[in-house]
């Protein structure tokens, strides 16, 4: 490894990220595509572009070294065995049957590492791809398709990197994403962390797609630090998925404790962070309408099994229990209840942390951004009319890979 990854908090300061600028995949969103690529609009994607452009630029104002996935995947398929991996496991036939599997393959093999990368992540029409090998393939799934199908299936949602990988002290939790559309996400993570220089040799938590269908997804994580982890038990992470990862920190010996909490199963609640996300060492921004969520506290027993118990009383006298300090702060906006809705929808509750008391913000969020900063906490704000078409925000958008300690 070149750099010692490491994320013991969700507040140290930031000193690398993974993020991930949109191309051709959000232009595949439409309104026939949208609902199964789990967006609920059709995004401008230049807007888009720009919007993300301002996003990379106050990172790199703050001193965030960038690493843009799309970079990571082409460099990490220069590897032979990379590209290996790549063939095997994406073109499967189970999935795409015998005759397209193969021909994808094929189409594969002619593609240098950028234009692979571009595959892995854009997708391809069935046009596109006769179109590539001059003649329309032999296969009963092209057959039964149309012109215009995505008959390799694009990846908008890569531009939320905090989901498919989060890093968890000293290693990367890998994680099986429920839904089909984001599955493949995982794959080109894997490449990455598999292959490329820069993450080669990381210890690994959660094992991908292996852990199907334990499914865990990254915006249900929270570091919390002195070995504590908070997940969110949601629309998207399950039990199964929670205690998988549990078992492997406790017996690599990364974590002490862990928070599982039970979030209301809803589009408008995906994740743990479209709820509340920590700002300082004892703040954290929260919706007013979240309410009292059940908590289970998760230690290790003996012979490598847990041992589970739920708590009673108010969630964050919990939190401050198990983080060691007398209580934490909770900033919620004094506002009406369609007024806290409305923000909650648009992502004003998920920022992302540069460092205690500084983060990044959508501006459109104009009740809670001005709340965080009477309270006395620095907004960095971007615009996000387009990235949050997905259901994400700047926190959402991000893979911290590397962060100071907290004192």
């Amino acid at each position: 490894m070149s750099t010692p990854h490491y994320v013991g908090s969700e507040i140290g300061r930031l000193r690398q990220v993974i993020v991930h600028r949109p191309g051709n995949e959000l232009a595949r969103v439409t309104p026939t595509t949208m609902d199964a690529l789990l967006y609920d609009d059709v995004p401008w994607v230049e807007k888009a572009q720009t919007e993300h452009d301002e996003f990379v630029r106050v990172l790199r104002t703050e001193d965030v070294e960038v690493l843009y996935l799309h970079d990571l995947l082409a460099q990490a398929l220069e590897n032979t065995e990379a590209r290996e991996f790549a063939t095997i496991h994406t073109f499967d036939p189970r999935i795409y049957g015998v005759g397209l599997a193969a021909s994808l393959m094929e189409y594969s093999e002619s593609l240098d590492s950028v234009e692979l990368a571009d595959l892995l992540i854009e997708g391809l029409t069935k046009e596109e791809l006769e179109a590539a090998q001059g003649e329309a393939p032999s296969s009963l799934v092209l057959a039964t398709q149309q012109p215009e199908s995505m008959t390799f299936k694009c990846l908008p949602n890569h531009l939320f990197t905090r989901d498919s990988s989060a890093w968890i002290y000293g290693g990367v939790s890998l994680h099986a994403l429920n839904k089909r559309a984001r599955r493949r996400e995982t794959l080109n993570m894997a490449i990455i962390y598999g292959w490329h220089p820069e993450f080669a040799g990381s210890r690994r938590w959660s094992r991908g797609l292996e852990d199907a269908p334990a499914a865990l997804e990254g915006g249900d994580i929270f570091v919390l630090g002195d070995g504590l982890v908070m997940v969110g038990l949601s629309e998207r992470t399950t039990p199964q998925g929670a205690e998988r990862l549990a078992a492997d920190l406790f017996s690599a010996g990364q974590a002490r404790q862990m928070i599982a909490v039970r979030v209301p199963k809803k589009r408008a609640y995906m994740h743990l962070d479209t709820l509340m996300t920590q700002v300082d060492r004892e703040s954290f921004v929260a919706y007013p309408g979240m309410g009292n969520l059940e908590t289970m506290n998760v230690t290790p027993a003996s012979h490598g099994n847990l041992r589970v118990r739920t708590n009673s009383g108010d969630m964050w006298e919990v939190v401050a229990h198990a983080m060691g300090v007398p209580s934490v702060r909770v900033l919620s906006p004094d506002c009406s209840v369609t007024e806290a809705e409305r923000e909650q929808w648009h992502d004003a509750f998920n920022v992302l942390c540069l460092r205690p008391g500084v983060v990044v913000a959508y501006r459109h969020n104009l009740l809670a951004n001005a709340y965080l900063r009477s309270s006395g906490i620095t907004v960095l704000e971007i615009p996000g009319g387009q990235l949050g078409r997905g259901r994400g925000g700047p926190r959402c958008m991000s893979c911290p890979t590397l962060r100071d300690p907290v004192s």
